[in-house]
């Protein structure tokens, strides 16, 4: 049988943001238990060229987002880049796994095929749906999703490869 759109998107988008959440949630607590500031991870980063934390975790969002809201045809909401805590940034994957999670399934229905534009370096790129999912709107996920996961690991977050996988079936 046939994978749908619908089960080869939301699913693995709500679970790497459940795990995004866990990880933050991980770091919150380490920073207490070593009496620090939880909020010291949010503008933490890998390299200086690189995002913070802060920004991993809302280009998460923006692409998680983006990306059903393409496939679907649905207009993906507009959140401000204005986080300053862990908590908020937990509580932005919340609403970001609310709206996946509330885009009606019958929407999925024809998204293989629907075409979507994305402007990328300068450049229009044209895809059908599921090459574009495939391709480019999961890679881009889980990207930022990990690389939230290695600046919280590389702060000295005691989280490991079971923290970002999650519970197995």
């Amino acid at each position: 049988m046939a994978l749908s759109m619908h089960e080869i998107s939301v699913p693995l988008i709500l679970r790497g943001l459940g795990q995004l959440e866990h990880v933050l949630g991980k770091g919150i607590a380490h920073a207490r238990e070593n009496n620090a500031d939880p909020n010291q991870y949010v503008q933490a980063r890998l390299a200086p060229d690189m995002l913070t934390l802060a920004g991993q975790v809302q280009r998460a969002s923006d692409t998680a987002k983006a990306t059903i809201a393409r496939i679907t045809g649905v207009e993906a909401p507009s959140f401000p880049d204005e986080e300053s805590t862990m908590e908020q940034l937990i509580a932005r994957s919340g609403k970001t796994r609310a709206f996946v999670d509330g885009v009606d399934r019958a929407l999925f229905e024809g998204a293989a095929e629907r075409v979507v534009e994305i402007k990328l370096g300068g450049n229009m790129m044209k895809f059908a749906g599921q090459a574009y999912l495939l391709q480019f709107g999961l890679p881009n996920f889980y990207f930022h999703i990990t690389t939230a996961y290695d600046v919280l690991r590389n702060q000295g977050v005691p989280i490991g490869k079971r923290d970002y996988l999650g519970k197995l079936a």
